[in-house]
């Protein structure tokens, strides 16, 4: 097996004469695979042999590098096409079977085997991609036969054991097909489809910590398993690691740009880990709120510092927290003693004197003697009860809104100052205000 090696060259292996055939393009996936960061240089190498092919300077082997390298990109269309203008040799056959299989032009892919075969590229390589190809096309029998051809050496590599195992699979044999994919990853421990195998066979079975692992390395190959991207993400979210799920949608993406299937999961996990950002922040919020409504009668403290708090209408914690020690030291009988009395007692619950002094000032209030009591009403409601989108609802958590009152006390201006709140997110609310017949301050 081919190991990536920090003096490979990927760029140069693409772009220069030398030697290209399937040790080298086994040598360009694994240094993908290695360090996916090499997965912009090998854009990187496709875009300059494009730029070459649009001089007409390309050679025919040349065009055979650039038509597997978009094979590897995950650009199959423009594979085949590239391919097609090769130099008809045996590797550019084997791709353009590969690339009509990733296309799922089944046919083509065979014939284009066949002609590769003929053409010279290994007979037990060609065998077993024939086998692929008839069991994507529900032909077991034929993939079993495809494989029952094959007989040495290759019986014990981990791909034959592999196209076995999932071909056995098929008839439902799962715990023979189970132990010829443990086979395959005891010949190839980073073998991608029996990792895949194995892994889908520990999730049916509940085992999601295993499954998870196994697709974890399945993914590691380049290319990737889209089938393992997919169900890895969905684990990911299942254990609400959503930034993790979007690195594996946009690795769908980054290799299959039309893929809508990733495309429409990428923008889930977004919002997804968006509005758990937004979830777990209202958790410390509420959190907070409850020891801030404790009142300063539960705490014990001295006959003195009491009748002062209650003298300064201090009734609870968040009324406490909104003063200042000078303040407190400003009113009657209140002294050094009583303040660090109230000081410890708040470090007990990870407060301050002062810490909210800022939310004494009271805002302007809406203005609602024109509104109904069904209206008024509404002000007490809850700001979630409008259904605003991700975007529009971070902001409110930023800006401390609560409810539907809190709201309408702000005006335009001072949502759009918001961060990442426009024009759209105030549309968006101005038109869920206009169903309860409301409006935001001075409109």
């Amino acid at each position: 097996m081919v190991t990536a090696t920090s003096e490979f060259d990927l760029k140069q292996t693409i772009l220069f004469d030398g030697p290209f055939g399937p040790i080298e393009t086994e040598r360009l996936t694994h240094a993908v695979g290695y360090d996916f960061t090499q997965f912009e240089v090998l854009c990187e190498a496709i875009n300059e042999l494009e730029t070459k092919e649009l001089r007409e300077e390309l050679t025919p082997a040349g065009r055979v590098r650039l038509g597997v390298s978009l094979y590897l990109a995950g650009r199959y269309e423009l594979a085949v096409a590239t391919l097609k203008k090769g130099d008809s040799g045996a590797l550019a056959l084997y791709y353009l079977a590969r690339s009509f299989f990733a296309l799922r032009q089944y046919d083509e892919a065979l014939k284009h085997y066949d002609l590769a075969q003929k053409a010279g590229y290994s007979v037990d390589v060609c065998r077993l991609g024939k086998a692929e190809v008839y069991r994507y096309k529900g032909q077991p029998e034929d993939s079993l036969r495809e494989l029952d051809k094959l007989s040495g050496a290759i019986e014990q590599t981990a791909e034959y054991l592999y196209q076995r195992g999932a071909t056995v699979a098929m008839y439902g044999n799962l715990d023979e097909a189970v132990k010829l994919y443990e086979r395959a990853v005891a010949a190839d421990k980073n073998h991608s489809g029996a990792l895949f195998g194995l892994a889908l066979e520990r999730e049916r079975g509940g085992y999601d910590e295993e499954a998870l692992d196994l697709y974890k390395r399945s993914v590691a190959h380049f290319p990737a398993n889209v089938g393992a991207l997919f169900n890895l993400g969905l684990l990911y979210e299942d254990l609400e690691q959503y930034d993790q799920a979007v690195v594996c949608y946009q690795r769908i993406l980054d290799a299959h740009p039309t893929n809508q299937k990733a495309r429409l999961f990428l923008k889930d996990a977004r919002a997804s880990s968006e509005m758990h950002i937004d979830e777990e922040a209202q958790r410390k919020k509420d959190r907070m709120s409850q020891i801030l409504s404790l009142p300063v009668s539960d705490f014990e403290l001295s006959v003195r510092s009491r009748n002062c708090l209650k003298s300064m209408g201090i009734t609870s914690l968040g009324d406490l927290c909104a003063h200042s020690e000078q303040e407190l030291l400003n009113s009657k009988n209140f002294g050094e003693t009583s303040l660090v009395e109230i000081r410890e007692m708040l470090a007990l619950k990870g407060l301050r004197l002062g810490q909210f002094a800022t939310d004494k000032q009271t805002e302007e209030p809406a203005e609602v003697e024109t509104l109904s009591p069904d209206e008024q009403a509404m002000l007490l409601r809850p700001v979630t009860d409008l259904n605003l989108s991700v975007r529009a609802r971070k902001c409110m958590n930023r800006l401390g809104i609560q409810t539907i009152g809190e709201l309408v006390r702000k005006t335009a201006d001072e949502l759009l100052e918001c961060k990442n709140f426009g024009v759209t997110s105030l549309k968006e609310i101005r038109e869920r205000l206009t169903v309860y017949n409301i409006k935001l301050r001075g409109e």
